[in-house]
């Protein structure tokens, strides 16, 4: 029981802290990979926006995208509609401005068949990908196409802040952090889905069920480039509100993130991929392995309640179940609190994962894209 309590706290605190703490180390160590080349002036640029039934959202969106600054003759935007129901085209029309374009999809396929589409339609050199729900600054695009003067960069993340305090917002920063240190370290595993870019000639075809902004950045690694972050290309979103939506968010993305990862499982090789595979290893298998060596940590901790240590590591872990069911059930205001957000954020991402992997093992695969509501 004390061996499967020990190897469970290393496989909770592992991909939390442990792995941070190594990147820090090793970047210390050998210094920051440079992401910079000779300048080339600002490329092409094909930004595509996938959208479906975005009519609360997409004008805001729309005025965003029209006051980014990038040169119109060097600028064209895809504003794709996967079989929107409401106005959302209708919106999209009416604040069309050059270089928007809106792309109508006659039927629901999914958030590929949307990209699939604007992908077809590109005609310049970078690609950029952006959700309606992100607000981008002024700068971004010209920001986030800076590393591509570097030859041997083929991917980039833009940074998609969240404003508000509390679970998903801190969490958010965490990856952030996490993504500026892998970046300085070799490449980043996982770009921000709502706002980054891809060299054309990397971008093969999406496939349903994948998560593309992970599907990108393997097949990016795949074809021998880098990913990276780009801290100053900045866009800005709010939180989900419910966390019931968000708890469904998170099963959906994992289900698709895990799909994606056993498709290019051969990433994990370190004889070919040397340290991306231990940065996908850390940072993705661990990270959504965590709930089973919580539940591990618990069950050790139960075994050995006579012991003052395990007594107090189990009463630990009592307290944080206890606190998010509590800002889970709106019990006391505690749902307010910094403890009560974080704990509910934690605790119900973990089970999300939990509830990935069973989805998973029984061949659930998410095939339907959802915008989630902000």
């Amino acid at each position: 029981m004390r061996l499967i309590f020990w190897v469970s706290v290393f496989g909770v605190l592992y991909p939390y802290f442990g792995y941070p703490l190594i990147l820090v180390i090793v970047r210390g160590v050998v210094g920051r990979r440079s992401a910079a080349g000779p300048s080339q002036g600002l490329p092409t640029v094909t930004m595509i926006v996938p959208v479906h039934n975005e009519a609360s959202r997409i004008a805001a969106k729309l005025q965003n995208t029209a006051a980014l600054r990038y040169p119109a003759d060097r600028l064209e935007v895809l504003f794709v509609s996967d079989g929107s129901t409401d106005r959302t085209v209708d919106i999209i029309r009416e604040h069309l401005v050059p270089p928007m374009r809106v792309v109508e999809l006659p039927e629901r396929r999914g958030k590929a068949a949307g990209l699939n589409a604007g992908l077809e339609r590109a005609t310049h050199d970078i690609l950029v990908f952006s959700d309606a729900s992100i607000m981008l600054e002024p700068d971004a695009l010209e920001k986030i196409v800076l590393p591509f003067q570097d030859p041997g960069i083929g991917c980039v993340s833009g940074e998609d802040r969240i404003a508000e305090a509390g679970g998903e917002g801190l969490y958010g920063r965490y990856e952030l952090l996490l993504r500026r240190l892998e970046s300085d370290v070799h490449s980043i595993v996982g770009a921000s889905g709502s706002f980054y870019a891809q060299r054309r000639a990397l971008c093969q075809p999406f496939s349903e069920g994948l998560a593309p902004d992970f599907l990108s950045v393997l097949r990016t690694v795949e074809q021998g480039y880098r990913a990276v972050a780009q801290p100053s290309a900045v866009g800005s979103m709010t939180s989900v509100k419910d966390p019931r939506h968000e708890f469904q968010r998170k099963v959906r993305t994992l289900v698709r993130g895990l799909t994606t990862l056993f498709s290019y499982v051969h990433l994990l090789n370190p004889l070919r991929y040397g340290w991306f595979a231990f940065l996908l290893f850390s940072h993705k298998l661990m990270r959504w392995t965590a709930p089973l060596f919580m539940l591990g940590a618990f069950l050790g901790a139960l075994g050995l309640l006579g012991t003052p240590l395990y007594l107090a590591a189990f009463g630990a872990q009592v307290a944080l179940y206890l606190c998010a069911a509590a800002a889970f059930g709106e019990w006391a205001g505690v749902q307010d609190t910094l403890p009560g957000k974080v704990a509910l954020y934690f605790v119900s991402s973990n089970v999300a994962a939990l509830t990935a992997w069973f989805n998973y093992a029984r061949g659930v695969r998410q095939e339907i894209w959802t915008p989630s509501h902000r």
